[in-house]
């Protein structure tokens, strides 16, 4: 894999959160210094990622200089952070990856933003978004390789983390808008449980399926940006974990490697102390996938209804084609889909009373080249769907020097256990693998 601590400036800005953390506390670095080390990343990377859809160094630098006078609000005060541009920011555009609303300020802060501002982090910049979190691509990088995909819809924020420009970010899923994204770049990836993160202010939110999620570059950042983003986080001891391994309905659309890397992952952790056992989902939670696509098309009509009367023509061609499918569909089709996506949970919350984590691929392989070629969210949509946490590992590399990452996922609105879970497998496995990431 490219090491891309050798391809622009590195200085604090290749510090984890957690790091720069205790090192802010302890005075011996400044808020500033982190945030101009980040932005001279940027400014030397930035042409080749795309990463970023708005960004103002000076302002970055005014609030770092600000911070360095005050108190320490928390353990991330000082520590810059990437907002994916569908979040409004109040001192800076937020655009939706829209062209109609380029450069548009709305004087307001999504409550997740206001949360990290609160806590005292430098708000960076706005970060790549598709349209309306759609999954057409726009413009976003790999930054392990410029002709393969970074993923959607989260692509800025990925990118930005995994290469060094902040150590952290946020993001939204609809289907793997954050896991995908998450795995394609190589970072540490957190879609939370539906309301696990604050959805408050989110202004295009489809209320029953978009979920709010995080990029790090280690789990112990995840459990700092959670911890911001919720208050107090109770101690979670992770302890004899049984986890089931997810063989159907999708394991064989995972290619050889991805199957070995989750294999090795799961040899490792039995062999720590875990309890692992294979598992088949029933086929009810495939007979749902037209109930999801039918939950997103209605909600983003309700959502887009003043876009779609006022800037039709701006729309790409993915979501003119959703605007003209939904036409197709009623209350009753919507109503019908909620009950069956609701019943389906009810299953999954019975599933997890014998498993405290499921055990699966993030994706199929490593990001395919084209940034065009997404692959479809085969191994993630499921988990957005039943309002289950997930979190995706980077610690495996392809054939072709890519990410291959697998995802860990826990039981609806018990996101702090899944991250403890996560930890203390993140520790095991590091300390197994011969070589991070680990050639498969």
């Amino acid at each position: 894999m490219v090491d891309l601590t050798k391809t622009g400036p590195m200085g604090l800005n290749g510090l984890t959160a957690s790091e720069a953390s205790a090192l802010l506390t302890s005075g011996e670095i400044t808020s500033e210094a982190l945030t101009r080390d980040c932005l001279e990343r940027i400014a030397e990377r930035e042409s080749a990622i795309h990463a970023w859809d708005y960004i103002d160094p000076e302002y970055a630098l005014e609030q770092a200089k600000a911070l360095d006078r005050e108190p320490r609000r928390g353990p991330l005060h000082g520590v810059p952070v990437g907002i994916k541009d569908i979040f409004d920011t109040k001192d800076m555009p937020t655009a939706h990856g829209f062209e109609p609303y380029k450069n548009k300020y709305f004087g307001v802060d999504s409550n997740c933003v206001a949360k990290l501002r609160d806590a005292g982090m430098v708000i960076m910049g706005k970060t790549v978004t598709t349209e309306f979190a759609c999954p057409k691509p726009r413009h976003t990088l790999n930054p392990h390789d410029p002709i393969r995909t970074p993923g959607v819809s989260s692509s800025g924020s990925a990118a930005s983390v995994a290469d060094y420009m902040v150590p952290l970010a946020n993001g939204t899923q609809t289907g793997g808008s954050v896991i995908g994204p998450a795995a394609n770049c190589g970072v540490y990836g957190y879609k939370a449980s539906l309301d696990g993160i604050d959805r408050g202010g989110f202004r295009h939110c489809k209320k029953s399926i978009d979920t709010i999620g995080l990029f790090a570059r280690s789990i112990e950042d995840l459990i700092l940006m959670r911890h911001v983003q919720v208050g107090a986080v109770p101690a979670v001891e992770a302890d004899k974990i049984k986890i089931a391994l997810l063989r159907s309905p999708n394991w064989d659309e995972a290619e050889a490697p991805m199957q070995v890397a989750v294999e090795k992952a799961a040899e490792i952790l039995r062999d720590a102390g875990a309890m692992v056992t294979d598992f088949n989902l029933p086929q009810l939670f495939t007979d749902i996938i037209p109930s999801a696509a039918v939950i997103n098309a209605w909600e983003a009509s309700l959502m887009l209804e003043a876009e779609v009367r006022d800037n039709l023509d701006s729309f790409n061609d993915h979501n003119l084609e959703r605007i003209e499918w939904v036409k197709g569909l009623s209350e009753e089709d919507y109503l019908n889909a909620g009950a069956a996506l609701d019943n389906a949970r009810l299953e999954m919350d019975k599933i997890f009373g014998s498993f405290d984590i499921i055990l699966s691929p993030s994706l199929p392989g490593e990001a395919p080249v084209g940034l065009t070629e997404v692959r479809t969210a085969t191994f993630a949509r499921l988990w957005t769907q039943m309002y289950t946490p997930s979190i995706n590992f980077p610690l495996f590399e392809g054939p072709n020097g890519l990410p291959i990452c697998f995802q860990m996922v826990g039981k609806r609105n018990t996101d702090d256990a899944l991250l403890a879970n996560a930890q203390w497998a993140d520790a095991q496995l590091r300390a197994a693998l011969l070589e991070i990431p680990m050639k498969v």
